[in-house]
């Protein structure tokens, strides 16, 4: 298992750092684009669709964002998107994370099905214009993403006592998601602390926080941890009612594309509405 993670991982990284580190945007959209069709097939799946339809689903997801790409749509400004989506995934922990699977049951499957494929789309399109802001933008907003699960993942081991969703993802807890929360903190300080210095490069996520004053950009960080949280929780919680561990087999060793990136489906379109309001 370790090997397969460790071989997949380093063919991953092999095409994705050279697509994210070219000069312009056309290699890494496309790649990431490949990635959003294949977390397209993965949803469908694991809401009823069979074989042949899940596959549909991904390719018309791959197609929509192409299309939607060569004529100009990833360049303008989608403000508006966003607040709606900060509702909508602030909704959807209220009622899913409350309600768990039952709540989920009573969903007719195609608003679930449709509501992910849209959900999914809107979080490529805010990577792709994370990148354009520059790199270091889209780079704090994963390492935020994955700083967090670090950092509950060795806090819910060493401290972990209260379960955060028992009846969705038992291995949570509270202090668990406390232990992210002020890991991102802690992030975001060193980040800061080393553009002061002329380490790292201005005009990334926590610089635009920062510029609301220390207050907001620390409620602003504690937000975008939570929310990481809850995109995990959501995908858990649609796999536990599929009756499945992992969303497919596409990437040996780590389950599937939606496993890999479920926290940032909440926290890349969250991270465009605090730097464009």
């Amino acid at each position: 298992m370790l090997k397969q993670r460790i071989i997949t991982a380093v063919l991953l990284l092999a095409v994705f750092l050279p697509t994210l580190l070219y000069p312009t945007i056309e290699p890494f959209a496309a790649f990431t684009l490949a990635l959003i069709g294949a977390a397209g097939w993965e949803w469908a799946r694991l809401n009823g669709c069979g074989q042949t339809r899940a596959v549909s689903c991904g390719l018309a997801l791959a197609v929509a964002g192409l299309i939607f790409w060569l004529i100009g749509g990833v360049e303008r400004s989608w403000r508006e998107l966003w607040l709606a989506l900060g509702v909508v995934w602030v909704l959807l922990a209220v009622v899913l994370l409350r309600g768990g699977t039952e709540a989920l049951k009573r969903c007719p499957l195609w608003i679930r099905l449709w509501l992910g494929l849209f959900l999914i789309a809107c979080a490529w399109l805010a990577l792709v214009q994370a990148r354009l802001l520059g790199l270091g933008f889209l780079l704090s907003v994963l390492l935020l993403v994955w700083a967090a699960d670090i950092a509950a993942y060795f806090g819910g081991k060493r401290f972990g006592r209260r379960k955060l969703a028992p009846s969705i993802s038992p291995g949570k807890s509270w202090e668990g998601a406390i232990s992210g929360l002020i890991g991102v903190v802690l992030l975001a300080w060193v980040w800061l602390m080393g553009t002061q210095r002329g380490w790292f490069a201005p005009r990334h996520l926590y610089d635009y926080l920062w510029s609301l004053g220390p207050l907001l950009a620390v409620l602003g960080l504690m937000f975008l941890a939570a929310m990481s949280v809850v995109g995990d929780l959501v995908e858990s919680l649609v796999k536990r009612a599929a009756g499945v561990k992992d969303s497919s087999g596409l990437l040996p060793g780590h389950g599937g594309v939606l496993d890999r990136i479920d926290a940032l489906l909440p926290v890349l379109p969250l991270a465009m509405m605090l730097v464009t309001f």
